[in-house]
């Protein structure tokens, strides 16, 4: 693996805040951020923070992954569209992959995504996990 540090020091901020970009002519919201709108064309748009809260759209299990994925399979990565609109693309935690369903509301959370070596740098980001019931959302 290619030593992405810089490129994830650069997003941490969309990361670990969850933003995105409002269009401020069409409304359209989308992840991750962008300078022009891709519904409109227009660069009229503005940074969001985004309520880390929506449903499972669609997702697929992983089997067959990356060297560095090896402890977690299998697991679920899934399109989440959020309340805002936007879809984003996330790993769902803390469930089974038999329980993962399309509409099943979701809640971000921030979780590590790689450690450059033992004793390296480790990067965190966004996942999401389901919203049990009768508990409110958290960020």
């Amino acid at each position: 693996m290619a030593l992405q540090l810089p490129r994830d020091w650069r997003l941490q901020a969309q990361r670990y805040r969850l933003l995105g970009a409002k269009c401020r002519g069409c409304g359209r919201v989308v992840v991750p951020i962008r300078p022009v709108c891709p519904g409109c064309g227009s660069d009229d748009v503005e940074t969001i923070k985004l309520s880390g809260r929506g449903e499972v759209y669609s997702y697929t299990v992983m089997y067959k992954v990356p060297d560095s994925f090896e402890r977690s399979v299998p697991y679920v990565v899934a399109l989440v569209r959020l309340e805002e609109g936007a879809l984003i693309s996330a790993q769902i935690t803390d469930v089974e992959p038999e329980e993962v369903v399309v509409g099943l509301p979701v809640e971000v959370v921030f979780r590590q995504w790689r450690q450059y070596g033992a004793d390296g740098h480790i990067v965190y980001g966004y996942k999401f996990r389901p919203v049990m019931p009768g508990m409110a959302a958290t960020q």
